[in-house]
């Protein structure tokens, strides 16, 4: 990778990580539920789970995936069933204390596997792979896959920094519904490029 290849490389690694998506959407809500200590995991299960999705995909995964449609399309169904559930859960997120339990944040193990049925997380992949390691061998995929980490871990922090800015604003229960209704929507609209390919 040649210095302007690597610059280029770092700037799409910034825009797809620190645009909005499914991961910071759900990061930004779980910094206003949880807080930034708590959601931890959850960042870091990210970082590297994607990184690791990079990783095989620069390996052979994406090529074998475009060869088997029915994989892709078991994978379509899979996001949408699965996205949809975690909007659900989000968008009936109770405030602590109102009687019922108000759920808790992602693990790392859940945030990670969250990558394998993430669109944006599945379209970054084959895009830096395409992109920046394409017929660079294992040393280029590896290089591509540690380095998205890298960019993306503090690209996701800020969405889960917003997040937990907004607690204090949150701490009215109808306000955190609102709130936690309108995330859950906007990773409903997320799922509009899956559905319209």
């Amino acid at each position: 990778m040649n210095i302007d290849q690597f610059l280029g490389f770092l700037g799409f690694a910034f825009v797809t990580s620190v645009t909005p998506g499914p991961n910071n959407l759900m990061l930004m809500a779980s910094g206003a539920n949880f807080g930034l200590r708590r959601t931890a995991p959850h960042m870091i299960g990210i970082s590297l789970g994607h990184s690791f999705m990079v990783l095989l995909v620069g390996l052979g995964l994406g090529a074998a995936m475009d060869a088997v449609p029915q994989a892709k399309l078991a994978l379509k169904v899979a996001a949408v069933g699965y996205m949809l559930w975690l909007a659900w859960k989000m968008a009936h997120a109770t405030a602590p204390g109102e009687g019922r339990a108000g759920g808790s944040p992602m693990t790392f193990l859940q945030a990670a596997a969250f990558q394998w049925v993430n669109p944006k997380a599945w379209a970054m992949a084959v895009g830096a792979i395409a992109a920046y390691a394409a017929g660079g061998g294992l040393a280029q995929v590896a290089l591509v896959a540690g380095l998205f980490a890298l960019i993306n871990f503090p690209s996701i922090l800020l969405w889960a920094w917003a997040g937990q800015a907004m607690r204090a604003y949150l701490q009215e229960p109808k306000r955190l519904r609102i709130f936690n209704t309108t995330m859950a929507a906007l990773l409903v609209a997320s799922l509009w490029p899956v559905l319209n390919i």
